[in-house]
């Protein structure tokens, strides 16, 4: 069995990647900044590390002795401002790496995302030899870019980085799905265009799957994308995700001049275009397909919001 460290353990994809390493008979160690976060992957039995993401020398000598460092650590506020995402996304990468190699860590894996291809144009059918777009004016994007350059960069023969990118991870309490809500609710929320754009969406085990299947059969310096492989038009989806939520308020629709007063990059890119991806490169090189279908992950969806009411 294999020693893990995360980073980003107690975030929404970082606790399902820490209990399916567990039940895989793995340990893992987890790099937190707060009590909270400890609390949370001690709770699902990871070893928390006290440290700051963007302070190394608080927990750099905690990597030593891992067999493979999974980094999902990133600041996804799309509305923070370019320096945090330089310093949380590109600086932090650019610790955690140097930290990873220096203890000779053998195996890393990104967590990375569509988002780094986006620069305003729909991405349709792409595979992984769609560029990169760290000259995104989205700060999200063109960090999230930035950060897995120097990630594959830094690959070697006994240096192994692998990028897996999922796209729109879904599932029981995410972040995204219960921001959208809350959206919703406030009356911030419209379809851009009537919102019936086809899209990729990965239920968060898949996502998982994806990282784990990188981490055992990743070739270096590649990325692969992950999805349910069952593209959905974007309103239908979200609207049977509301409608488990227990949403009835109308959501209105607007143009694309509104959408851009309104609507910060990339979020209106998110919301108001298509986006579809090719998984064969994962299916042909890691052995990926999705462990859950979209019909199962709603009902989890569902048996969570019971459970949480």
């Amino acid at each position: 069995m294999a020693e893990a460290f995360v980073t980003g353990g107690s975030g929404f994809i970082g606790r399902r990647l820490i209990r399916r390493l567990l039940d895989d008979g793995h340990t893992v160690r987890a790099l937190v900044r707060s009590t909270a976060s400890a609390d949370a992957v001690s709770a699902l039995g990871a070893q928390p590390v006290p440290g700051d993401l963007t302070d190394p020398g608080m927990w750099r000598d905690e990597v030593q002795g891992s067999d493979v460092l999974f980094h999902l650590a990133a600041e996804t506020d799309i509305t923070a401002d370019r320096a945090r995402h330089d310093l949380v996304t590109v600086a932090g990468t650019r610790a955690v790496v140097d930290a990873a190699r220096a203890a000779g860590v053998p195996r890393f894996v990104h967590c990375g995302s569509e988002a780094a291809l986006l620069a305003g144009e729909p991405l349709v059918d792409v595979d992984e030899t769609a560029p990169l777009r760290p000259d995104s004016e989205a700060a999200y994007s063109a960090t999230k870019a930035q950060a897995e350059t120097l990630m594959l960069k830094a690959s070697s023969d006994d240096f192994t980085t692998v990028s897996i990118r999922p796209r729109f991870v879904w599932g029981p309490e995410s972040i995204l799905i219960d921001s959208l809500v809350a959206s919703v609710k406030a009356g911030e929320f419209a379809w851009i265009e009537g919102g019936r754009w086809i899209t990729d969406v990965t239920y968060v085990d898949n996502a998982v799957e994806g990282l784990v299947r990188g981490w055992l059969h990743g070739r270096t310096g590649e990325a692969y994308f992950v999805t349910d492989q069952q593209r959905v038009a974007l309103r239908d989806f979200l609207e049977t995700l509301f409608r488990i939520y227990g949403l009835d308020t109308p959501i209105p629709d607007v143009d694309y001049a509104t959408a851009e007063a309104r609507v910060p990059v990339p979020g209106r890119w998110f919301l108001g275009q298509d986006c579809t991806l090719r998984t064969d490169k994962a299916v042909a090189e890691l052995g990926y397909q999705p462990i859950v279908t979209q019909a199962a992950g709603l009902d989890a969806v569902r048996d969570s919001l019971t459970a949480r009411r």
